[in-house]
């Protein structure tokens, strides 16, 4: 899912991650693999966040999802895998009153 700033924002906050933007070179070999997301890099690898089903959260919640993992120490390239869902969600409120 994209993210918007503030979104964007509590997620490189709990993630302690980098977004990526839109501009990047990386995009455009990322969304054919993975669709059209708001990407994240952690010390873990490579993130985004999925909505947490709508019955359980009315849209307020996502799941972080790691989609690659770096491949030694250097974090100079990433390998992919199939899809895990972290334990780590993020509250995608619009509401900043909170």
């Amino acid at each position: 899912m994209k993210l918007n700033s503030t979104q964007i924002d509590k997620t490189v906050y709990l993630l302690d991650a980098t977004a990526i933007p839109v501009e990047h070179p990386m995009m455009a070999q990322l969304k054919p693999l993975f669709g059209d997301h708001t990407y994240f890099l952690d010390g873990k690898g490579l993130n985004i966040v999925e909505p947490i089903e709508a019955d359980q959260n009315d849209g307020r919640r996502g799941v972080v999802v790691n989609l690659a993992d770096w491949t030694d120490e250097k974090a100079d390239s990433l390998l992919p895998h199939a899809p895990q869902p972290t334990e780590l969600v993020v509250d995608l409120e619009h509401d900043s009153r909170r």
